[in-house]
């Protein structure tokens, strides 16, 4: 992924704010939305896999978006940044 100045700084000061905050390992919680779409929502649960996630979905009213709620125990603030980008790679993902 190639990042731009914006987001690096981003993920310094998150991961700043959560060496700051959490002791570590800890626990966090992920928020996605995506486009309705099973292989999307397969993409971003195999970026979790292994790692004793637990992941629910829900879809929106009209059923175009799927908000993907995921809990995981990290061991560092990294950590938790390397999975966001890793998730920014499928396309149409929206973090929260």
């Amino acid at each position: 992924m190639k990042t731009d100045k914006k987001t690096t700084e981003f993920y310094d000061r998150l991961r700043q704010q959560l060496q700051d905050d959490t002791s570590w390992p800890s626990e966090y919680l992920y928020k996605f939305i995506v486009p309705s779409s099973s292989e999307k929502i397969a993409e971003i649960e195999a970026i979790f896999d292994g790692t004793g996630a637990m992941i629910n979905t829900r879809d929106s009213s009209k059923g175009t978006y799927t908000s993907v709620s995921i809990k995981v125990t990290l061991d560092s603030p990294n950590a938790v940044i390397e999975k966001y980008i890793e998730v920014s790679e499928v396309e149409g993902v929206i973090s929260l």
